[in-house]
C-alpha cells in the first residue's frame, strides 16, 4: 500500500505544490459542510464503529458521512468519492509527573468536539490524542493534519469545516432527545447557605401552594417549591421560577428523579436543563445521599424501608451479586435520556429467529443495495442494530489484568462495550412528536410504531413482523333483538384487563391504605408496601367476558339500543405478544399505573379462546348502516365525552378525539376510531376543535361534509365514514363520485351495486398505517386477506417488559429474555445473568408457540 511519505521531498515534508498537484483532480467532488449539513464524524453508517474503534472512523468530504473500516470501501466503489477525513483517538498513559485533571487531558482540543470521553478509564493515568489525516483512494494516500500551509484553500477550510461541525443529533428544540445535556456553569461556584434545611425522604409538597407533584428543590437554600404549569394539565404555578427571580439562586433539582446515577437539574439562568457534576455533594448539604435514593410514587426512599418490596429494586434485581453477560447476543444498549423504552423494546425483538434472519442473516445484501445515504434508511439501521447486538462484537469480557499491563506498556487499546442508538432512534422517531422528544413513552405504543415500520419497509420474500399478527373476531350482539353481527381485524397485541376486584390479599390492602395515609398525614415514612396480588387467570376470564358496546345502533330495531361484544381469536400468532393494561386515567384525567402482582404463567393455553363463527340458530344483524346525522347548526351538535375518553384511553391527543367524535355525529368510538386513523397525518390533527359558523369551509383536518375536493377527489371525511361502515376504500371514492359526493345517495348507490363490492378488491391506504396507535388496520392485504400464521394456542414464556414508575410519562424500563436455558436481565448497558426473575411485575410478555 503506497503512503503519502512516498511524494515527500528529502526534508521529509511534501512540497506545497506537490500537494496542491495531488489533490487538483478531486476538488471538485470536497464540499465545505454548510448550515443544514448533517455531519457524521462519530458514527459509521453501517456499524458502531467511532473513532475510538481500533480502525478509526472515515468521512467522506463529499456527503459527510461517516464509515468504520470494514465498510469504507463499499461506500467508495459505490459512490466513487476518493477523498476521506480520517479520524482516530489514541488513549496513551501519561508520562510519569504528568499533570492530572478531572477528565483526560486532550492535546489537540479542536478535534471530536463532539465526542465523548472513556469514562472507564483512569483519568489520572492515560490522556487522549486525537489524530486526523486526509486519504485518498483507492491507493490510500495519507496526509497529515493540520497542514494548512501547504494545503490547497478550499481542503483547509472543509477540514476546519468538518471537525468544528456539531453533533448531527443536536435540534433546535430545547426538548428534544438528541439535545445533550451541558454542564452548568454554575454548578462549580454555586454557593449553598448554611441555614440548617433537611429535606425528608417523603410527604414533600409546595412551601408556597401545598401542591405535591413537579416539585423543585433549590439547591442554594434548600426551598421545596413547584414547577411550571404544562399543556396536558400537569405541573404546577410556577412557584420555583418567581423564587428565582426573587433570589437570583439559580439551580434546582426535581424531587422524586433522584437516583444513584443522577438527577433532573434545571438552570433558571441558563433557561435549559444542565449537568451539575457536584450534585452528590450539593444533594447531601441538604442530608440527601443519592446512592441511597430510588424513583418512587412518593418521592425519595428511605432507609427504613425494606428493599425488597420496591419496585425499582425488585425490577432491577438490586441488592443481588450479578453476574455480568458477555458475548453474541449478550450485548447493552446505551441510554439517551429517557430511552430505555427503546433498548428493552429492541432486545426483546431481536431475540427473535425471524428479525435475526430478516435483517441480520440479510445483512450484505441490505448493505450493499442500501441507498446513497444509509442513514436515513430503515431497513440498514435495523440491520446495523441487530448486527452490534448478536455480533459480540460490542460485547467483550474484561482483559486479564496481566494483559492489560502488558498492552499499556505502549498504548491502551480501550474496551468498548455496548452501543449507542442515536442514529437509530433519530431515524426512527423523525416526524413524531413524542418519539422525537426527551420523554419517557410507553413501550407498547412504541411496539406498534416499529410494527408499523416494518410493515412499510418490506425486507426480503418474509415480512418478519407476520410472527405477531393475528386476527380478532369480534362478535356483536344486539341485546333487544338477540341478532349478531361477526368481524374481524387485524392485531399484533393481547391486552389483558387487570381484575383488581380479585385480588387474593383485599384485607392486607386495606390495612395498608390506612397506615399509608396515617404516615403521610404525619410526615413518618410510608409503611411497608403491600401490593395487589392478582391471578392471572382473573385477567384472562376478564378478557374473555363480553363488554357494553357505547352508543350501539342495531340495524335490527333501526335505532339506538344495547349491545354487548365479545372477542375471540380468529388466529394464533407464533409468537403472542402480551400487554397487561396497567396504565389508566384518574378521575382528572391524570395518566397512572396499577401496581399489582400478576402470578403470570411460563406455560400458557388459549386454545379455549379460538373463535367459532355464526353458531347454529343465531341470527345475523341487518346488513343497513345507520343514517348520517348532519346537523343543520354545526354548534348544535353535542359531544358524546364517554366516546372522547375511549379514544383518549388508546393514546390519543384529547383534542383530536373530541374532533373525531364531532365530525363522526357522535356515532360511538369506532367511527371515531376510523376518523382519527384517516387524519393523523395533518398537521392541525391535534389542534383545538373550531366548530364553523354554518356555511362555512372548514379546515382540511375537519373538512365540511359537503366541500368538494380540488383535486376532484371526494372529501375525506365522507369517505372515511363509508370505511367505517365495512365498506372499502375504493368503493366508497366510486360511490361518491357517482352522486356527486352526496353522502346519502352514495349509499344507496353502494346498496344498488352489490356485484361492484364482491369484485372490489381490497386496498391499503399506506397513511391511514403511519402512525396507528392500535395497529388494527391491515398492514398488507390481497384478494387472500391478511398475513397470517395459524397454529395451536400454546405458548411458552420467553422474554418481558417491566416498567418501574408511576406513568408512562416518567420511569424506567428494564428486559428480562431467557436464552440458553437461563434469564438475563437487560437494563440499558448493563447485561447480567438473573437470578430472580420478577416475572409477576412485568408490563409486556413475549411467549413463542410451542410446536404441537
Amino acid at each position: 500500500m503506497q503512503r503519502a511519505a512516498l511524494f515527500r521531498g528529502g526534508d521529509g515534508q511534501m512540497a506545497a505544490g506537490d500537494l496542491g498537484e495531488l489533490l487538483v483532480p478531486y476538488m471538485p467532488t470536497i464540499r465545505v459542510p454548510k448550515s443544514g449539513d448533517r455531519v457524521y464524524k462519530t458514527e459509521c453508517a453501517f456499524s458502531y464503529d467511532s473513532p475510538d474503534s481500533e480502525g478509526g472512523l472515515y468521512v467522506c468530504m463529499n456527503t459527510f458521512l461517516g464509515f468504520g473500516r470494514e465498510h469504507i470501501e463499499r461506500h467508495y466503489r459505490k459512490t466513487g468519492q476518493c477523498v476521506y477525513l480520517h479520524l482516530k483517538r489514541h488513549v496513551i498513559e501519561k508520562v510519569p509527573g504528568a499533570s492530572g485533571g478531572a477528565l483526560p487531558k486532550r492535546r489537540n482540543a479542536k478535534l471530536f468536539l463532539d465526542l465523548e470521553a472513556n469514562y472507564d478509564l483512569n483519568s489520572e493515568d492515560f490522556e487522549y490524542e486525537d489524530e486526523a489525516k486526509l486519504i485518498i483512494f483507492p491507493d490510500h494516500y495519507e496526509i497529515s493534519l493540520p497542514n494548512i500551509e501547504e494545503l490547497p484553500a478550499l481542503v483547509t477550510i472543509a477540514c476546519d469545516a468538518l471537525l468544528s461541525a456539531k453533533s448531527p443529533y443536536r435540534k433546535q428544540e430545547p426538548d428534544s432527545w438528541e439535545e445533550e445535556l451541558q454542564a452548568s456553569k454554575h454548578a462549580k461556584t454555586l454557593v449553598q447557605l448554611d441555614n440548617g434545611v433537611r429535606i425528608p425522604p417523603s410527604g414533600w409538597k409546595c412551601s408556597k401552594c401545598d401542591l405535591r407533584e413537579n416539585l423543585w428543590l433549590n439547591l442554594t437554600d434548600g426551598s421545596v417549591l413547584c414547577g411550571r404549569w404544562f399543556f396536558d394539565g400537569s405541573g404546577g404555578n410556577g412557584h420555583a421560577l418567581e423564587h428565582y427571580k426573587e433570589t437570583g439562586y439559580p439551580l434546582a433539582v426535581k424531587l422524586g428523579t433522584i437516583t444513584p446515577d443522577g438527577a433532573d437539574v434545571y438552570s433558571f439562568d441558563e433557561e435549559e436543563p444542565v449537568l451539575d457534576p457536584h450534585i452528590a455533594k450539593h444533594l447531601a448539604h441538604f442530608g440527601i445521599d443519592m446512592l441511597q435514593m430510588q424513583v418512587t410514587e412518593n418521592g425519595l426512599r428511605d432507609n427504613d424501608i425494606k428493599p425488597r418490596v420496591s419496585e425499582w429494586e425488585v425490577i432491577q434485581e438490586a441488592g443481588v451479586k450479578l453476574k455480568p453477560m458477555y458475548g453474541p447476543g449478550y450485548t447493552g444498549i446505551k441510554n439517551l435520556g429517557n430511552s430505555c423504552y427503546l433498548n428493552a423494546v429492541m432486545q426483546a425483538i431481536f431475540s427473535i429467529p425471524e428479525f435475526q434472519r430478516a435483517y441480520v442473516g440479510n445483512l450484505p445484501r441490505i448493505f450493499d443495495y442500501s441507498p446513497l445515504d444509509p442513514t436515513q434508511d430503515f431497513n440498514t439501521q435495523m440491520a446495523k442494530l441487530g448486527h452490534g447486538l448478536l455480533s459480540g462484537q460490542y460485547s467483550k469480557p474484561p482483559m486479564k489484568s496481566e494483559l492489560i499491563e502488558q498492552v499499556m506498556k505502549e498504548e491502551h487499546k480501550s474496551q468498548r462495550n455496548g452501543i449507542s442508538p442515536r442514529m437509530f432512534k433519530a431515524f426512527i422517531s423523525k416526524g413524531h412528536p413524542e418519539f422525537s422528544s426527551n420523554r419517557q413513552q410507553d413501550a407498547q405504543e412504541f411496539f406498534l410504531h416499529l410494527i408499523n415500520l416494518v410493515e412499510r419497509n418490506p425486507v426480503g420474500s418474509e415480512n418478519p413482523s407476520d410472527v405477531f399478527r393475528f386476527l380478532v373476531e369480534e362478535r356483536t350482539q344486539c341485546c333487544q333483538s338477540r341478532k349478531v353481527r361477526y368481524t374481524e381485524r387485524v392485531d399484533y397485541i393481547m391486552q389483558l384487563p387487570v381484575a383488581m376486584e380479585a385480588a387474593t390479599n383485599k384485607d392486607e390492602l386495606i390495612a395498608y391504605e390506612l397506615k399509608r395515609r396515617e404516615a403521610e398525614a404525619a410526615r413518618r415514612p410510608p409503611p411497608e408496601l403491600v401490593r395487589a396480588k392478582i391471578p392471572f387467570s382473573a385477567c384472562l376470564q376478564a378478557f374473555s367476558e363480553p363488554s357494553n358496546v357505547e352508543d350501539f345502533w342495531s340495524s335490527a330495531l333501526q335505532a339506538k339500543s344495547a349491545g354487548v361484544k365479545t372477542s375471540r381469536f380468529a388466529s394464533f400468532p407464533e409468537y403472542l405478544v402480551v400487554q397487561i393494561k396497567k396504565f389508566t386515567f384518574g378521575l382528572d384525567w391524570i395518566p397512572k399505573k396499577l401496581d399489582v402482582s400478576i402470578d403470570m404463567p411460563d406455560f400458557l393455553d388459549i386454545s379455549h379462546l379460538r373463535a367459532r363463527g355464526l353458531q347454529p340458530g343465531e341470527e345475523e344483524l341487518p346488513d343497513i348502516a345507520p343514517p348520517i346525522v348532519i346537523p343543520d347548526d354545526p354548534k348544535a351538535l353535542d359531544i358524546d365525552e364517554s366516546s372522547v375518553m375511549q379514544l383518549a384511553e388508546m393514546g390519543f391527543p384529547l383534542e383530536a378525539c373530541r374532533k373525531a367524535v364531532y365530525y363522526t355525529g357522535n356515532l360511538g368510538a369506532e367511527v371515531a376510531f376510523n376518523w382519527i386513523i384517516a387524519h393523523m397525518e395533518e398537521p392541525d390533527f391535534a389542534e383545538p376543535l373550531v366548530i364553523p359558523a354554518f356555511g362555512e369551509v372548514a379546515s382540511s383536518g375537519a373538512a365540511a361534509l359537503g366541500a368538494v375536493g380540488l383535486d376532484n377527489q371526494p372529501p375525506e371525511e365522507m369517505v372515511a365514514i363509508i370505511i367505517s361502515m365495512g365498506f372499502q376504500r375504493n368503493l366508497a371514492i366510486q360511490a361518491l363520485k357517482a352522486t356527486n359526493n352526496n353522502l346519502e345517495r352514495a349509499l344507496e348507490w353502494i346498496f344498488s351495486h352489490p356485484d361492484l363490492e364482491e369484485e372490489s378488491e381490497p386496498v391499503l391506504d399506506t397513511m391511514d398505517m403511519e402512525n396507528n396507535a392500535n395497529a388494527n388496520i391491515l398492514a398488507d392485504t390481497g384478494s387472500e386477506g391478511p398475513r397470517i400464521k395459524d397454529g395451536p394456542g400454546r405458548y411458552e414464556l420467553f422474554g418481558f417488559i417491566s416498567h418501574m414508575g408511576t406513568s408512562t410519562m416518567s420511569g424506567h424500563y428494564v428486559c428480562h429474555l431467557k436464552k440458553e436455558g437461563r434469564w438475563v436481565i437487560y437494563n440499558d448497558l448493563r447485561v447480567c445473568a438473573s437470578e430472580r426473575p420478577p416475572k409477576d411485575l412485568g408490563y409486556i410478555y413475549f411467549y413463542h408457540r410451542i410446536p404441537s
